[in-house]
C-alpha cells in the first residue's frame, strides 16, 4: 500500500500560497498527513505540480499530474498511474486525519477490487481514501469524457465500499476528522480545534 498526498489546486482562497505548508499547532499540515500515512503504508508519494514540491517532504518522491487537465480527479490517476498499486490518498490540507482513521479504512477495503471510501458528514470524502490500480481504466474514461465529480466518477465504478459515517464516528468525530482547511478563516478555526 502506498500512501498518497494530494497537493493540488490553486490556493486561490488563501492568496495563492500552499495550503498543506501553513502550521497547525506548530507543525505544517502536510507533515500531519504524513505522519498519518506512514503508520499504513509502505511508502509516501506527493503528488504536486509545483516547482518547489520536491523540497517539501525529505524521502518522498513527488510526481506531477500525468494527465494535462485540471481537478482532483487527475490527482488521483496521476496517484495510481505512477504508484502501480493500491493507493490511500489523503488531501494535503486535512490537519487531523489519525492513522487509526487510515487502518479503519484499509481494513474495510480489504476485498474490494476497486475503492474504499469513509462517509462524512456531508457524504463520501473521495480524498482521504483507498483506490486500487482496477480504477484506472474507469477514471481514464472519466478524463477523456470530461466527468471531473468525484461523485459522479464513483458511480461509475462496478464496485465501492462505503464506510458509512456511523461507523467513522467509533474512530472519532468525523468533521474533525475530515476537515480541510481551503481559507485563512479554515486555519484559524484548525488552530482553535487542536487546542
Amino acid at each position: 500500500m502506498i500512501g498518497a498526498i494530494l497537493a493540488g489546486g490553486a490556493s486561490s482562497r488563501f492568496g495563492g500560497a500552499p495550503k498543506g505548508l501553513h502550521t497547525v499547532a506548530g507543525v505544517r499540515i502536510i507533515d500531519r498527513v504524513v505522519g498519518a500515512l506512514r503508520e499504513v503504508s509502505s511508502e509516501v508519494i506527493l503528488v504536486s505540480n509545483a516547482i518547489d514540491a520536491p523540497r517539501w517532504l525529505t524521502g518522498a518522491r513527488v510526481f506531477g499530474d500525468v494527465r494535462g487537465e485540471r481537478g482532483s480527479l487527475v490527482g488521483i490517476h496521476t496517484a495510481l498511474a505512477q504508484a502501480r498499486s493500491s493507493v490511500m490518498v489523503v488531501a494535503w490540507d486535512m490537519p487531523f486525519v489519525t492513522s487509526e482513521l487510515l487502518r479503519f479504512i484499509q481494513e474495510r477495503g480489504g476485498d474490494e477490487p476497486f475503492a474504499t471510501v469513509p462517509e462524512g458528514s456531508g457524504g463520501l470524502e473521495p480524498f482521504c481514501a483507498m483506490y486500487t490500480p482496477a480504477c484506472l481504466p474507469v477514471f481514464e474514461s472519466a478524463l477523456d469524457s470530461g466527468e471531473f465529480r468525484m461523485s459522479t466518477v464513483l458511480e461509475r465504478l462496478p464496485s465501492l465500499t462505503r464506510i458509512p459515517v456511523s461507523e467513522i464516528t467509533t474512530i472519532g468525530d468525523p468533521s474533525r476528522l475530515f476537515f480541510n482547511v481551503n481559507s485563512a478563516a479554515d486555519l484559524a478555526l484548525a488552530e482553535r480545534m487542536s487546542s
